[in-house]
């Protein structure tokens, strides 16, 4: 498995990460046993990222056992900001209170004095984004976190933090986290053009749309998936790949800063999905699994190129653009 940097930083990242959904409870012998052989699956593919949550469960327990004596091969990843007590007014959200409270107690389960990564787990409307961004600038100071990012947030609101953190000399988001996979693709209207235009990274979870792209969905899926599940289907099968390896290859197909987090609960599962990061797909197979479920563009896309190409909006002269891709590549 390669490893690309992690938004504009140094840190390693491999191309998969671990998802800590799986770890949930800790469960009997027979548990352990199997989540023991969850994060040796994924170690022996050459990954080392794993993302799990305050809001998992026993996940950061789980983990902190399983890695203990192991940590610092680990890029170890956890999000705050989901409830810790549904009495307590105060126990979640993005503010400061909440951030260090939540901190300390993954790090206990955790086992650990610090977190490689800390993401923010969802935008706290109404928390001040300046607050959210001084409060993970003082735990990255205090040497409790290394790096943070923001899962599920609009667009602006990750711009303007990253806005804020260069005129302040803060600690800037390094990534972003979003669903994303070949049937739901509305994260293309913003959240990706603004994450490769500021050399971020991306963490995608639902690669295989809850399992729906690799056959194993529960329930009626719409036509709109109906159609990608079949375009997937059919490149599997001319590629020799399972259908999950080949949703799961599509997000990094065009875009090597996007990071699929797999997850499964079956170890042979687990190494079928990471199957994924050896599988390269042609440029005919994109093509063809993009036309399968493409996403509405919004009217801001439409106009804008409808603008870019009218003499009367744009003039005559051709422009050139610069690359706008600030990323860089495998190491």
């Amino acid at each position: 498995m390669r490893h690309f940097l992690f938004g504009r930083t140094g840190l390693r990242v491999s191309e998969l990460f671990l998802g800590g959904t799986p770890f949930f409870a800790r469960g009997d012998g027979g548990a352990q046993r199997n989540h023991r052989h969850l994060l040796d699956t994924y170690a022996e593919a050459g990954g080392n990222t794993i993302d799990t949550a305050s809001a998992y469960g026993d996940s950061e327990e789980v983990l902190g056992g399983l890695l203990h004596g192991e940590r610092d091969r680990w890029v170890l990843a956890t999000k705050f900001g989901l409830t810790r007590d549904p009495d307590d007014a105060n126990a979640g959200g993005t503010h400061r209170r909440n951030l260090a409270l939540s901190l300390d107690r993954s790090l206990r389960r955790l086992r650990t004095d610090r977190v490689d990564v800390l993401w923010v787990h969802l935008w706290d409307r109404n928390t001040p984004i300046e607050e959210t961004m001084r409060a993970l600038d003082d735990a990255v100071r205090a040497g409790k976190v290394l790096y943070t990012g923001i899962s599920d947030s609009p667009a602006w609101v990750a711009a303007r933090a990253d806005a804020l953190a260069e005129w302040r000399d803060w600690t800037p988001f390094a990534g972003i986290q979003v669903p994303y996979n070949v049937a739901a693709r509305g994260v293309e209207r913003d959240q990706l053009p603004m994450v490769g235009h500021l050399g971020l990274s991306a963490a995608v979870w639902r690669p295989t749309a809850r399992g729906a792209l690799a056959g194993a969905g529960g329930g009626a899926p719409s036509e709109h998936e109906r159609w990608a599940v079949r375009a997937v289907a059919e490149v599997a099968a001319e590629t020799g790949a399972t259908p999950a390896q080949v949703a799961i290859a599509w997000t990094r197909a065009r875009r090597r800063w996007v990071h699929p987090i797999v997850a499964a609960s079956a170890p042979e599962v687990l190494k079928e999905n990471l199957g994924a990061a050896g599988l390269e797909l042609d440029a005919g197979a994109v093509a063809r699994l993009d036309a399968a479920a493409e996403p509405e563009p919004g009217y801001l896309e439409a106009f804008t190129a409808e603008a870019e190409t009218s003499p009367g909006v744009a003039g005559r002269v051709e422009v050139v653009p610069r690359a706008g891709d600030r990323r860089r590549g495998a190491v």
